[in-house]
């Protein structure tokens, strides 16, 4: 499982010109699943980002989390992200969770984000969405949990 993880100070998905979820600070996270995914690992991977410490503390350090800030977070499904593009013209999405595996465990990366005290909004899954962001820093990392 891939979480794509952006500071932002304000994050918002559309679809069909409606806004579905908006945060104004916190983390957007791009989630990608791929076939060998389990709740186990929507599980860890969520309390590791609610607890991934990106945010500056007093000193300017990056030293607190989402859970520390009372931040949010606005998750959204990118299938790409389980692209294979190590060679070739074209990614290969062999490794992507089907699309009835990859919601069930996108929707219970969300549930157990929540459960950790994180206000959560969400894309639509399988949707085409519209995202805008404003990254602040820049500061984005990729976390993977295997």
């Amino acid at each position: 499982m891939i979480g794509l993880i952006q500071r932002v100070t304000h994050a918002q998905v559309d679809v069909d010109r409606q806004t579905i979820g908006r945060i104004d600070g916190g983390l957007l996270i791009l989630l990608g699943v791929e076939h060998h995914d389990d709740e186990a690992k929507a599980h860890k991977l969520a309390e590791r980002i609610a607890n991934y410490r990106v945010f500056a503390d007093d000193d300017g350090k990056m030293n607190n989390s989402l859970l520390d800030q009372q931040l949010s977070a606005l998750v959204v499904s990118q299938f790409t992200l389980a692209a294979d593009t190590r060679k070739g013209r074209r990614p290969s999405f062999s490794s992507a969770a089907t699309p009835t595996q990859a919601e069930a465990l996108y929707e219970e990366f969300c549930q157990a984000l929540a459960k950790h005290g994180v206000p959560v909004e969400t894309g639509k899954f399988a949707a085409d969405m519209q995202v805008s962001l404003v990254n602040d820093g820049p500061v984005t990392f990729q976390l993977r949990v295997d």
